[in-house]
């Protein structure tokens, strides 16, 4: 099976996108792996969607999710407690839509809102929401956010080769770190799968400020 590499990363062979699914728990042998300087620096690089938390922070976390992944949803409150605890915390959230086409289009919507301003009001509302079984469910979650579906439906449109890279970019990263599934979160160079909670987020932040 080929391998690729993905800026400084030796990437782990390409799985079968029929094992792509959410991950309820830690893979027991894998609790986490440290990635090179370099595949960190590529995937902070301009990440097309805005930061949450700390505007200069000096430890990031990204989250690898999709929408309609229950485990991605029962994360919400430890990453928000992450940062409201830690000031110096910053978030980058990657939209890797693995479970259908309705994710494909929550993930594309919420990047689309961007062009408002509105990617992490959209992101929040379309994460803490109900399971998303249709498209028009999608509009109606982020208009009652306040996002413009008119001008969203504009933007995603004319924006379309833009998300659709930067959701290429996003598969690319996740299958060079080994992801088999959603959440996979990364803290400073340290990959973790599957939920984690709030006191070994904090270990893993720590850790990365003494490497």
């Amino acid at each position: 099976m080929n391998r690729r590499t993905l800026n400084g990363w030796a990437a782990v062979p390409i799985l079968s996108a029929l094992v792509l699914a959410c991950l309820p728990a830690r893979l027991p042998a894998q609790e986490f792996q440290m990635i090179t300087a370099a595949g960190e620096k590529a995937v902070l690089k301009d990440p097309g969607t805005d930061r949450a938390g700390a505007a200069h922070a000096d430890v990031t976390v990204v989250e690898y999710f999709d929408y309609n992944c229950p485990y991605c949803k029962k994360l919400v409150p430890t990453l928000k407690a992450l940062i409201a605890e830690d000031r110096k915390v910053a978030i980058i959230y990657k939209d890797w839509p693995i479970l259908g086409s309705v994710s494909k289009y929550a993930a594309r919507s919420a990047l689309g809102a961007r062009w408002q301003g509105k990617y992490l009001l959209a992101h929040d509302a379309l994460i803490s929401g109900p399971r998303l079984a249709r498209n028009d469910q999608v509009d109606g979650i982020l208009q009652g956010a306040g996002v413009n579906i008119d001008r969203l439906n504009k933007d995603r449109a004319a924006h379309a080769a833009e998300i659709d890279a930067l959701l290429a970019r996003n598969d690319a990263e996740a299958q060079a770190l080994g992801l088999q599934g959603t959440p996979g979160v990364l803290v400073g160079r340290q990959m973790t799968y599957g939920m984690v909670d709030l006191g070994d987020l904090k270990k893993l932040v720590a850790s990365s400020r003494h490497h």
